[in-house]
């Protein structure tokens, strides 16, 4: 199995730049979503829980059973593809490879603020780049937008290549699924609000345990890409080291 890992993590790589994520194609990452939402209604809503080390408890139950699930799905249809032959499992694993990442998609996406800013079409760049942040973006100005924009492309660098593809080299499929499957946790329950305050905190504060190598490297691949493509790569230095 591990003889196909890298050939399967290069094939799937392809396939993202070559693809990317089509609004067409049922990603798997939405069934983690469903059991999170699942989860989510079951013990707070139903159970009625408002009580700081109750809320806390549930939230790391939910967090062990959508691990638990993430990991024993994917690997059992790995292991299952693999016992059928080696080829089925190099295939099945390219293509989990492939939607584990989201290179292509993030590119796409910030590409659609970039050209409505430069058509000066306000209008459509505050839509555009509301598709790929989490805030109100119906009053930020062009600069405003171009921030908003900037953020999310270094902070989905992480999160949705170089953290991603770490995972896959190390542990193949099933890690770079339970990766994601953090990372969905953090963005449905992660939140410093009434309702997740204490719920949510075991999510995030795994999220940001497992992010802590990636982002630094994200970071650090950032400032010497900003230097090889002549942007101003010591300003990019400059704001990494006043937000550490």
């Amino acid at each position: 199995m591990l003889y196909y890992s890298m050939p399967a993590l290069a094939a799937g790589f392809i396939l993202d730049l070559m693809i990317g994520d089509p609004r067409w194609l049922y990603h798997p990452v939405c069934l983690i979503g469903n059991l999170i939402a699942a989860l989510d209604h079951r013990l707070l809503d139903v159970t009625g829980i408002r009580n700081e080390k109750k809320e806390r408890r549930a939230g790391i139950l939910l967090v062990t059973v959508v691990l638990l699930a993430t990991g024993a799905v994917s690997g059992l249809l790995l292991w299952g593809a693999y016992a059928i032959a080696p080829v089925a499992g190099c295939i099945l694993e390219s293509i989990m490879t492939y939607q584990i990442l989201a290179t292509k998609c993030l590119k796409v996406e910030s590409m659609k603020v970039y050209e409505r800013l430069r058509a000066d079409d306000l209008a459509g760049a505050r839509n555009a780049v509301a598709m790929i942040v989490g805030r109100d973006t119906q009053n930020l100005d062009a600069a405003g937008v171009a921030k908003a924009a900037v953020e999310t492309v270094a902070e989905n660098t992480s999160d949705g290549v170089i953290a991603p593809m770490i995972c896959l080299a190390i542990g193949g499929p099933v890690l770079g699924f339970l990766y994601k499957a953090v990372n969905t946790m953090d963005s449905m329950v992660g939140y410093k609000n009434d309702r997740y305050l204490h719920f949510g905190r075991a999510a995030a504060k795994l999220d940001d345990l497992v992010n802590l190598i990636p982002s630094r490297l994200a970071a650090l691949l950032l400032i010497v890409s900003a230097y090889l493509l002549r942007y101003d790569g010591k300003n990019a230095y400059r704001i990494w080291r006043r937000d550490r």
